[in-house]
């Protein structure tokens, strides 16, 4: 059977997009990774009484979450290309050689 495949331009975006590379998906990520950082925030804040370190820390993971998430001119982000490593990695085999004497 002969198979016809539709040719989809690689630029082309199916989401709204806040801006380039960051839509609802990705917001969602990030607002997850605040709570984490927020609730860490609140623990390290319960033994240091520390404000501007926890507003340092809080800052800096939800900036770090939004620049994970982000997706570049191929639809991939550093968390994606971090995932697809792993999985490559788990994906691979080890085939032990014996060598043996072919002249015997």
């Amino acid at each position: 059977m002969e198979q016809k495949t539709l040719y989809i331009p690689s630029n082309i975006k199916t989401r709204q997009e806040f801006f380039e590379g960051y839509g609802q998906s990705e917001l969602y990520k990030t607002i997850a990774a605040a709570t984490i950082c927020g609730i860490f925030c609140a623990v390290l804040y319960s033994f240091t009484k520390s404000i501007a370190l926890c507003i340092v820390i809080l800052l800096s993971g939800i900036a770090a979450s939004v620049m994970f998430v982000t997706k570049d001119r191929n639809n991939l982000s550093v968390l994606d290309q971090v995932l697809h490593m792993v999985r490559f990695g788990r994906a691979q085999k080890k085939y032990k050689y014996t060598h043996l004497d072919e002249w015997r």
